[in-house]
């Protein structure tokens, strides 16, 4: 489809579970406010429909959106074009460190099993038919654990983790910073099951400790600081002096 005006030079890495395919090259129409995620749907809707990715709200609230641009994980709804263009250009790919289910669509099955692994899911200590117990929001654990709760899982941090791209066992920051909020939460009734699963292998002692995942977390969280609590807890726990 021919373009006038400003363009950008879009490279796209096509391909599927088979392996990475071909780049492909598409000039996409320039304008103010645009965002990676609106060039990914114009060059969908206007050049090439087979093109496949993924994203539903469009305002940040998802993380479905993200993929990786210029070599950086990041929410392409909330990338605007003129921070990331190089020379006029940019260059997009699937999530690394995932499968992928064709072109810029990640497999984020991995991504939740090592949640599981991690047992970063809620332990149950009441029934609904229980009444509520009262938390205190200024308790230091709750405030620990509330640090982590806006994490939407979008993989971000578990696509910039080098550990997760070059071991494949590591459960990687969400899964570790999930787990680290569920072991400060008064309510969760494994402490013991929740420290068993994340010094096992693949767990937090496998962190490097490079903080990547902090610095592209685009909620701001912080996943090496969790990860950190949960070395310090386990080390607690060996001498005895710990709970779980």
């Amino acid at each position: 489809m021919s373009t006038k005006g400003p363009q950008v030079t879009v490279t796209v890495q096509r391909g599927g579970p088979e392996g990475p395919g071909r780049k492909q090259q598409f000039q996409v129409p320039a304008y103010g406010s645009q965002t990676v995620l609106d060039v990914v749907s114009w060059i969908q809707q206007n050049a090439d429909p087979t093109l496949t990715y993924r994203f539903a709200c469009r305002v940040g609230m998802c993380g479905s959106c993200a993929m990786m641009v210029n070599g950086v994980p990041r929410w392409t709804c909330r990338t605007h074009v003129s921070k990331v263009l190089q020379d006029g250009a940019m260059e997009l790919a699937p999530l690394r460190s995932l499968p992928v289910i064709k072109d810029l669509a990640a497999d984020m099955d991995p991504f939740f099993d090592k949640w599981v692994s991690a047992e970063a899911l809620h332990h149950p200590t009441a029934s609904r038919d229980d009444p509520i117990a009262p938390i205190d929001p200024d308790a230091p654990e709750r405030v620990t654990a509330s640090a982590g709760i806006e994490c939407i899982n979008c993989a971000v941090c578990y696509a910039a983790c080098d550990t997760v791209a070059n071991n494949p066992d590591y459960l990687g920051p969400a899964a570790l910073q999930r787990a680290w909020t569920l072991y400060n939460d008064s309510r969760d009734g494994a402490h013991g099951a929740i420290l068993d699963a994340v010094t096992g292998t693949g767990g937090c002692q496998s962190c490097h400790s490079m903080g990547s995942c902090t610095a592209y977390c685009p909620n701001g969280l912080d996943p090496l600081s969790a990860i950190a609590g949960l070395k310090r807890a386990a080390t607690r726990r060996f001498f005895g002096k710990g709970k779980g």
